[in-house]
């Protein structure tokens, strides 16, 4: 994909709104080659995904050996609304907490009391985290309005073909 492409299809409006959320799901190939997909917190700076781990994660190692990644973000209602994206993960070693960590938490309900007290556990529990940065080399937006799976968009061209013949 150009990147002019994947630029539009992440400024579209309902990809804004994924893009707001703060749970995605991230695939990668674990280091005894099966498949894995955890849900993580994220953030969206405006041109990368950023997700924060411990420096002692297992996908850590694996994504060192096999850095590629496929991202999900959706949402729970009918019709869905799904944004797949996939790239590269780079790897950030951090001392301390990162911002985007105490970012991709803010839209939990907390009271400012209950932010003091979780922050406060946060920070005394690592001394440092990982920065895991995917930049999207691809990325499709399903808001089954205007896009559909690209299976289901050909079975509608099938069944039009029939109809017209």
């Amino acid at each position: 994909m150009r990147q002019h492409e994947i630029t539009e299809v992440l400024h579209r409006p309902y990809s804004q709104e994924l893009l707001a959320r703060d749970l995605t799901r991230l695939a990668y190939v674990a280091k005894d080659g099966t498949p894995r997909t955890i849900p993580i917190g994220f953030t969206w700076n405006g041109s990368e995904i950023v997700m924060c781990t411990s420096t002692n994660a297992p996908k850590l190692h694996a994504l060192r050996q096999n850095p590629m990644v496929a991202l999900t973000i959706d949402t729970e209602v009918h019709p869905p609304k799904t944004l797949l994206i996939r790239g590269r993960a780079e790897l950030d070693v951090v001392d301390g907490i990162p911002d985007e960590y105490l970012q991709m938490n803010g839209s939990y309900v907390m009271t400012p009391e209950q932010r003091v007290v979780w922050e406060a556990e946060v920070r005394s529990l690592y001394d440092g985290m990982v920065r895991i940065v995917v930049t999207p080399t691809w990325v499709k937006l399903l808001d089954f309005e205007t896009t559909l799976p690209s299976p289901v968009e050909e079975l509608i061209r099938q069944r039009d073909a029939r109809q017209r013949a």
